[in-house]
């Protein structure tokens, strides 16, 4: 049977950016990092990646940007595994420990003149709009585009992704929480330059221009996992008529009291049946298709529905 094959960050157009040599040292340096921080790090980059094809960047900057995005965490190479790797909620003190990654990223990036191009990505990857990110709590006026953009696709990777230390939070949920994190909320504001704090309450964290970009990038990967699953349960539904034809012929042969019909229809019944089935197995594997028949469109009916949940949202 065909198999079920989905994979949400997977409709980028990284391919056709030829990137392979170009990103080939970062990569490098990634397959030294965890496997949950380096999943993260290309999760990333393929969001990137796509809110740039959406914002209309140019294929330069597009290509730029994904780059950044894939170094992004560069930096957590140089956090201890006790912390980085913590089931448990940070202490105020390992908090302080794990933010130093953006600085550590941008000085590796620094340091070598291949990556140097791409030390924004670690850099400002954590700064917010209204001054309350990190390293240095800059603004919007002083945050790049990319960092704006590559924020975006961290905070909704962090947080709706399945992690070791954390449990999987729901996409309509997870975009709820950058909606919010769009609004101005002045008591997140850290700076004391009077000027700086009237000028940053007006914002929020995240740009919400990118916010909605995100809307678009995760409903049309939504309705991209509707058409891989339907095409799945097409699948499923054409194996389950194959296997009921070979149940009424198999019925046929147990209830034949006749020797040569018996063997007519059991001759009949190995007709419709594929490579990994028998006699003995297929009523198990008609039944398990049912299963997965029945699971599938349900989880197409809450992706619709989640999708109609997503729409409802406003930035």
């Amino acid at each position: 049977m065909k198999p079920e094959t989905f994979d949400f960050y997977d409709r980028t157009s990284l391919k056709s950016y030829n990137l392979d040599k170009t990103m080939q040292d970062q990569l490098n340096a990634l397959s030294q990092l965890d496997v949950f921080t380096r999943k993260h790090c290309e999760n990333v980059a393929a969001i990137t990646c796509r809110l740039c094809e959406y914002l209309h960047c140019s294929k330069g900057f597009t290509e730029y940007c994904t780059i950044c995005a894939y170094l992004h965490d560069l930096g957590k190479l140089f956090i201890p595994p006790g912390i980085l790797q913590k089931p448990a909620q940070l202490t105020d003190e390992e908090y302080e420990v794990i933010k130093t990654h953006t600085k550590i990223g941008y000085e590796m990036c620094i340091k070598d003149e291949r990556l140097r191009p791409y030390a924004a990505g670690p850099l400002y990857h954590h700064e917010a709009l209204n001054g309350s990110g990190y390293p240095q709590g800059l603004t919007k006026k002083d945050i790049p585009y990319e960092g704006q953009i590559i924020r975006v696709a961290d905070e909704y990777d962090a947080i709706v992704s399945k992690r070791q230390y954390k449990s999987h939070v729901g996409i309509t949920d997870t975009i709820k929480i950058l909606i919010e994190n769009s609004h101005p909320n002045p008591n997140n504001i850290q700076s004391n330059a009077i000027n700086k704090l009237v000028e940053s309450s007006k914002m929020g964290k995240n740009n919400p221009i990118i916010v909605k970009t995100l809307i678009k990038v995760v409903i049309d990967d939504i309705n991209y996992e509707i058409f891989c699953t339907q095409e799945y349960v097409e699948n499923l539904k054409e194996n389950i008529k194959r296997l009921e034809k070979a149940e009424k012929y198999y019925y046929k042969m147990k209830s034949s009291k006749d020797e040569s019909k018996e063997q007519y229809f059991y001759e009949y019944t190995k007709l419709y049946l594929e490579k990994g089935e028998d006699i003995n197995s297929f009523l198990t594997i008609k039944q398990e298709y049912e299963d997965a028949y029945e699971k599938r469109k349900a989880k197409i009916d809450s992706l619709y529905e989640e999708i109609k949940n997503i729409k409802k949202l406003k930035v």
